[in-house]
């Protein structure tokens, strides 16, 4: 079993939340001290407020900024991180959680990491800070102290829209690798093949990793073209579709289809196309990932991987819900899987 599988399982083992208590000990100074080293800095040393901060960074204790005097130590809201807010995919995810939630009396707080890691670890430290009842993630990557900080918290967490052997805690999504590896079989199975494909920048981004992995293991077993050339990476707008479309088949005007790990970069492709005079699919074909409401207006419409986003919400706030109430769920970890859908940018069958 690698560190990292160790490491997560290590963490589904729920603790305690840490106390004062538990930082003083540490410490070897009072919980008076920690309190005042956090609330009123400049009252204590130098020398004090470093091995405090140490024995904090340590313990993942996390300075309770509500009131004392409040009955219960947990407010009715649930955090939720997403990775950005200019991707549409991630709307339909939050409403998903929102009816679910605020039907049962709780309030959902947004935040948006940029993708970034050492981003995400900031937003778990100021929501957890503020007692939330849950906390929802996006993917399965996380740094040390992100780890640290949700291991200590005593608090549930669902990580969403991916499939890991060893989640955090709960887990709500599909398999990335399996559905970008259906698509690429679909079009092996059109008769297309030398298939390029346009991916998210993988960089802290597991899904993006998953889908070109999935990819690339349906290149292998189709017997397909092979060739880095055919590989783009791609922030998710329709300017860059449109760029890395132009790009390839300057590139290599042999492509026969093209395949992109998202509907709005499709779609950029599908204009570009038509500016250029290439016919879709009789020139090259073209393929989208997560089947948004564009994917079915453009023309010809894409043939897409559609993935239950509203559902991943819904399903990632029942959970919550069901752990919050002191309930062990069925199912921690939930595949709703996906589905390919044919439409006119590609060849049938």
């Amino acid at each position: 079993m690698n560190e990292d599988v160790t490491r997560r399982r290590s963490a589904r083992q729920k603790h305690a939340a840490v106390r004062i208590e538990d930082v003083a000990r540490l410490a070897g100074v009072s919980a008076i001290t920690i309190s005042r080293t956090i609330n009123k800095p400049d009252t204590v040393s130098e020398a004090t407020r470093k091995i405090v901060w140490e024995a904090i960074e340590e313990t993942g204790y996390i300075p309770n900024q509500l009131a004392g005097g409040l009955a219960s130590r947990r407010t009715r809201t649930v955090g939720v991180i997403i990775p950005t807010v200019v991707n549409s995919i991630f709307a339909d995810k939050v409403q998903g959680m929102t009816d679910v939630l605020h039907a049962a009396g709780y309030q959902l707080l947004l935040a948006n990491s940029g993708y970034s890691p050492e981003a995400e670890t900031e937003l778990v430290a100021a929501f957890l800070s503020q007692r939330p009842s849950g906390l929802v993630l996006t993917g399965v990557t996380h740094s040390d102290r992100t780890r640290r900080l949700l291991q200590n918290s005593d608090i549930p967490i669902v990580e969403t829209w991916s499939m890991d052997d060893g989640p955090l805690d709960m887990l709500v999504g599909f398999s990335n690798r399996d559905a970008s590896h259906a698509m690429v079989a679909y079009l092996a199975g059109c008769g297309y093949r030398r298939i390029a494909f346009v991916s998210a920048p993988v960089l802290n981004n597991d899904r993006a990793a998953e889908r070109l992995r999935g990819y690339l293991e349906a290149v292998d077993e189709f017997g397909l073209a092979r060739d880095q050339g055919l590989i783009r990476e791609a922030f998710f707008t329709l300017d860059n579709g449109s760029k890395a479309f132009a790009d390839l088949v300057a590139a290599d005007p042999s492509i026969d289809a093209a395949f992109f790990a998202n509907d709005v970069l499709a779609a950029g492709a599908l204009f570009e196309a038509e500016r250029r005079g290439i016919r879709v699919p009789d020139d090259i074909a073209i393929a989208g990932f997560d089947d948004i409401d564009l994917a079915g207006a453009v023309t010809p419409a894409l043939t897409t991987v559609r993935i239950p986003r509203y559902e991943i919400g819904a399903e990632a706030a029942r959970l919550l819900l069901e752990r919050i109430a002191g309930r062990a769920p069925d199912r921690p970890v939930v595949d709703l899987g996906f589905e390919i859908v044919a439409r006119g940018s590609t060849r049938t069958r």
